[in-house]
């Protein structure tokens, strides 16, 4: 795709910094910005740079100074990484030190048996590719992004350390890791004197499985925790409530959410919708809400098609404090 726009050279607001929340990345001297924004969707070539460019720039304006991107992003691969490169030269590039850039390594990215999983030969060339499409000279972090059952974890661990001594990351983070291998690969880190600051982890109202000894974990190993897919695909919106839309994810029957999906959960989708009309949100701020007012939840990364929605799930920060009542009420539908 390509910005055949004319705009001006950007500049960022003077008072981007005044109403953002900032927490602390476990023990590290890491602040994040309560919301970050993933470049998983709208930003690969098949969808339109006009419209990144201006969620890019709405977002930092807002204070949100953490991207998130990985290797496979797009589509195609890659596409998302080289997009936000031809951006970052556009727009960015004097507020490198202002940002806080990660990408990762994990999934799938290219044929044969070093473009997958978790090999030092494929997280440092795939980090070595990333760089060169966002025309970066280093990330701030640098992520495994799942469990590699067949390499041992000393040597992904290890390959994470050489990245940061080699100069390319300034921290690493790992992804989807359950309780027993996050302890095991700080452990290891820790050996290896590396800045390890993170788990991203899926997290949601509908989808709690980190509080089963995840979240004591990190912190136990004072890391910071980033919640991914706070909205669980859509579903804790109200695009849902009335039905299924022929063009939402659903009706597409996507990998990761179908009708049948939509169909088993309305009931509980509809109950916590009208706890957030209560509280005076629409359901997908309150779900935004729910995972920043657990203090081990240092960041909420969503996505966002345009800046409108971007300035909408933004408010989630306007009121982020649940009564006991509420947080029960959520708890209960939850179980039901």
């Amino acid at each position: 795709m390509s910005d055949k726009s004319k705009s001006k050279n950007y500049k960022a607001l003077e008072d981007r910094y005044d109403k953002m929340i900032y927490k602390r990345c476990g023990n590290s001297g890491v602040l994040l910005p309560a919301i970050s924004l993933g470049l998983w969707h709208n930003f690969g070539f098949v969808d339109d740079i006009k419209n990144a460019r201006d969620i890019l720039k709405c977002a930092f304006d807002l204070g949100i100074t953490h991207y998130d991107l990985a290797n496979n992003y797009g589509p195609p691969y890659g596409s998302a990484e080289k997009n936000f490169g031809k951006i970052f030269k556009k727009d960015f590039k004097p507020y490198r030190d202002e940002l806080f850039i990660s990408t990762k390594a994990g999934y799938d990215m290219w044929p044969g048996p070093y473009g997958n999983w978790g090999s030092r030969k494929y997280l440092i060339s795939s980090l070595d590719q990333s760089l060169k499409r966002m025309k970066l000279d280093y990330v701030d972090v640098f992520y495994h992004h799942r469990p590699d059952p067949n390499t041992p974890l000393e040597e992904t661990m290890g390959a994470l350390a050489d990245i940061v001594r080699q100069g390319k990351a300034l921290y690493v983070g790992i992804s989807n890791y359950k309780p027993e291998e996050t302890v095991k690969a700080s452990k290891l880190l820790k050996d290896l004197k590396v800045p390890f600051i993170v788990n991203q982890v899926r997290y949601s109202i509908l989808d709690r499985w980190v509080e089963d000894g995840l979240l004591e974990a990190l912190k136990q190993e004072a890391l910071g925790c980033i919640a991914f897919s706070p909205l669980a695909q859509g579903m804790l919106t109200d695009k849902y409530i009335n039905g299924v839309p022929p063009n939402s994810r659903a009706a597409k029957e996507s990998r990761h959410l179908d009708i049948n999906k939509v169909n088993a959960t309305i009931n509980k989708v509809k109950a916590l919708n009208t706890i957030a009309e209560a509280r005076g949100q629409k359901l997908s701020q309150m779900a935004i809400s729910w995972l920043l007012n657990k203090p081990e939840i240092t960041s909420v990364l969503i996505g966002a098609s345009s800046t409108n929605q971007l300035k909408e799930n933004v408010k989630a920060l306007d009121n982020i404090n649940f009564s006991v009542e509420e947080m029960t009420k959520i708890k209960v539908i939850n179980k039901g």
